[in-house]
């Protein structure tokens, strides 16, 4: 969008004004997507991808483009491609619900500490990732060998910074050219899901509650009846832009899309024993990672039966 800018991690996209998309590129080191807002008197960051070198790219884009130093940071939830860049951002104030903190704090270190213990472990694989690649030339062999490769070039420098502030329900941020809500309605897709919202832009960031064109990731934490919650009460909000975790910038449509799929994966299961055989429905082949579908059925399987 920028010729002056250009990341291997993630392509940035003008969203509206002072409002900038940062969508994860395959095989690099975003994973997740992220974002930034200029309030004109201050910069927000909406999550800081899975590797520093990303969320460095992230950093200049935002200064550069808006002139000023990234005030504010947001960690979405606490999941590593979201936050595993933090340390980017020392000097900003980073910024999350009580409950994403505790948890990055809970299950971050140990993870943290067992991926530094076995660098060489992860070399080996690549290596045998690399080896696989010369008798198959398979794309999506490659992108694995990419993506794990920036996380083992991330690992000797990778420190974990922590949320410095934390909010409950909502933070209302003012600027002097525009506004910003940041707000949770509780856990979802993690287990606690924030927001930003920019009203006057009719933008929203919702992190890994939307997911555009690809299959959304349920883990044994996610709750799909409140994940559908609150997708209906954030499609009250005026909104005609809506940036998610994972794929391309989406409309107030792909929030009914991904209420829609939870309500028909979880159909499936309450009527069909032999859920995790389902095919996938013909609306939904085209979307990326189908590979989750099947995972998805599983989990929220799982869920419901508890």
């Amino acid at each position: 969008m920028n010729r002056e800018f250009y990341s291997k991690h993630f392509t940035l996209e003008k969203v509206s004004d002072g409002v900038y998309a940062a969508l994860a590129k395959t095989g690099g080191g975003a994973v997740a997507n992220a974002g930034f807002v200029d309030l004109g008197d201050k910069v927000i960051v909406f999550d800081t991808f899975n590797t520093q070198q990303a969320s460095q790219d992230l950093k200049y884009a935002a200064e550069m483009i808006t002139n000023q130093k990234v005030t504010l940071v947001v960690n979405s939830h606490w999941h590593g491609d979201h936050i595993r860049g933090n340390q980017t951002f020392k000097d900003s104030n980073i910024i999350s619900s009580q409950t994403t903190l505790s948890k990055i704090k809970e299950l971050h270190p140990l993870r943290i500490k067992k991926q530094k213990d076995d660098i060489q472990g992860l070399s080996n694989y690549i290596d045998s990732l690399k080896n696989q690649l010369d008798k198959s030339n398979n794309s999506e062999l490659q992108n694995q060998i990419n993506f794990l490769s920036e996380i083992k070039n991330s690992l000797p420098t990778l420190e974990l910074v922590l949320p410095s502030q934390t909010f409950m329900n909502e933070l209302n941020i003012q600027g002097t050219t525009r506004n910003a809500k940041l707000f949770t309605l509780g856990g979802g897709h993690s287990y606690c899901d924030a927001m930003l919202y920019i009203p006057e832009n009719k933008v929203i960031f919702m992190g890994d509650l939307l997911f555009v064109n690809c299959h959304p990731t349920f883990f044994e934490e996610s709750n799909p009846k409140k994940w559908i919650e609150i997708l209906h009460q954030v499609k009250n909000l005026e909104i005609e832009a809506a940036i998610p975790g994972h794929g391309s910038i989406g409309t107030k449509e792909d929030i009914t899309k991904i209420i829609t799929y939870i309500k028909y994966l979880m159909s499936i299961i309450i009527e069909n024993n032999k859920a995790d055989k389902a095919e996938i429905p013909t609306i939904y082949r085209d979307w990326t990672s189908p590979e989750v579908y099947h995972q998805n059925i599983k989990r929220l399987e799982e869920s419901l039966i508890k």
